[in-house]
């Protein structure tokens, strides 16, 4: 195996584990926007509570859809609120359990996909600047 094959394996690698990210991202988001004005709406005016839950997502939208990977590096960080939230609805509301379950699934797959997104991309950067060095 030549290296630009590895190289292009590290890639593809790294494609299928942003994109689980973005579906984590993305589904935790239309997740959480349909549990609170459809599925189960809360007591608390909806828009409050939106804007408690959605808003501090927003900030990571623009970076993970551009490939940032600073941005998933940090954006990991931020999907473990929700998976808290979810396993609190999963053990916490008898008559929705389905709902925390599934949010925990999105946030895990959003914290997974997000780690592996920024660690493929460090070992695929350490391999190009370890081949630029043996070239020269």
């Amino acid at each position: 195996m030549t290296d630009s094959d590895t190289d292009s394996n590290a890639a593809i690698n790294t494609a299928g584990w942003r994109s689980m990210a973005l579906g984590g991202y993305l589904g935790t988001l239309f997740f959480i926007l349909l549990w609170v004005t459809y599925l189960a709406p809360p007591a608390a005016p909806k828009s409050i509570v939106l804007a408690i839950a959605l808003l501090p997502m927003l900030p990571a939208l623009r970076g993970l859809l551009h490939g940032r990977i600073y941005t998933y590096q940090w954006a990991s960080f931020l999907a473990l609120p929700y998976f808290a939230f979810g396993v609190d609805a999963l053990v916490h509301r008898q008559e929705n359990k389905w709902l925390g379950a599934v949010l925990v699934l999105l946030s895990l797959m959003w914290f997974v996909g997000c780690t592996y997104t920024a660690k493929q991309h460090k070992k695929l950067s350490q391999k190009q600047s370890t081949a630029s060095e043996t070239e020269s």
